[in-house]
């Protein structure tokens, strides 16, 4: 996952301001649907509601964030490949559709032939938190406590299929640990159940965890990715916690219904990527540890293609499924 995300990286390391002037004058016509199949005061909300708010102001258009959590994020996809291919509806893509396509045996839509790519937004990592009444404080000691109670100790996911769900199973898996999938409808649901100790342990979207770990509310004991993180530098990843090669995280991109006009996939792809270069925006974003990418659609669809074959190989190896 990592070559190929840093390849994006690369391809698009200098981004530039695209100006917004070569899009058809009839579009947009009305507001756009931004579509994200996460809850409310989750990662993929969090992300979707500033790229929103950012292409509002290029578009000179409302771009209105409408949140479809559920069924492991198929529920906004299933919306958005049936919606008219006019650009006025858009879905944020993450990671989890990528692990769907193998995942589940009967999605109602196909990623690759439904839907077009705009672009991809950036990447986030995550955090391994725990409610602090859970009586360890290294994913060691998390480790040690699972094999003393398997079975017992729940983790909280946004949904069966979903990134969280995902970094979590390939955790179990890695540590040769069972824990207890609990699963929400969304990021959103997932983060309150951990903080009222309901579901004890997450792997957490940065953002949204950042603020409850600064509040004590949340105790962090390793970041997702293979290397520390600038924001929280004190934290060690659970590669060097005594897991080398584990990594998880998500990415976010934008798509649209298949047989949306080349035209209107360029000016979403331009208005997205002003958004991305806003000072605004482009701040916010590096904030929140995400890491900003705005890649062409071609590149975008390649990248698409290459996680589902990678995240293909990690459901088979988990023999992970879902009717």
């Amino acid at each position: 996952m990592k070559h190929q995300r840093n390849t994006i990286a690369h391809t698009c390391c200098a981004l530039l301001l695209v100006a917004p002037a070569a899009w058809p004058q009839s579009y947009p016509s009305k507001p756009i649907r931004y579509i994200v199949g996460g809850s409310a005061g989750s990662g993929t909300d969090t992300i979707g509601r500033i790229v929103a708010d950012g292409m509002a102001h290029v578009f000179g258009r409302q771009v209105v964030v409408e949140n479809r959590p559920g069924g492991g994020s198929n529920i906004a996809a299933e919306s958005v490949a049936r919606a008219p291919a006019d650009g006025h509806t858009m879905l944020q893509t993450t990671i989890t559709h990528t692990v769907n396509v193998t995942l589940y045996r009967n999605l109602s839509y196909s990623l690759t032939r439904d839907f077009v790519p705009v672009t991809l937004l950036a990447n986030g990592p995550s955090l391994l938190v725990v409610h602090p009444s859970l009586p360890v404080k290294s994913v060691g000691e998390l480790v040690r406590l699972a094999k003393t109670r398997p079975g017992s100790i729940a983790y909280a996911s946004g949904g069966t299929g979903t990134f969280t769900f995902f970094a979590a199973e390939l955790f179990k898996g890695q540590a040769g640990i069972d824990l207890l999938h609990v699963p929400y409808r969304g990021g959103g649901q997932a983060l309150n159940a951990v903080l009222s100790g309901e579901a004890p342990v997450y792997f957490s979207p940065l953002a949204p965890a950042l603020p409850n770990v600064r509040e004590r509310r949340l105790r962090p004991l390793a970041v997702t990715t293979l290397e520390r993180i600038a924001l929280v530098p004190e934290l060690p990843t659970i590669a060097e916690s005594g897991f080398p090669g584990y990594q998880s995280g998500n990415w976010y991109g934008l798509l649209v219904p298949a047989r949306t006009p080349d035209e209107v996939v360029s000016a979403i792809r331009a208005a997205a990527v002003s958004a991305l270069n806003s000072p605004v925006v482009n701040k916010r974003l590096l904030e929140l540890g995400y890491i900003v990418v705005g890649s062409e659609p071609q590149a975008f669809a390649a990248f698409i293609h290459s996680e589902i074959a990678q995240q293909a190989k990690i459901v088979r190896a988990l023999n992970l499924s879902v009717e």
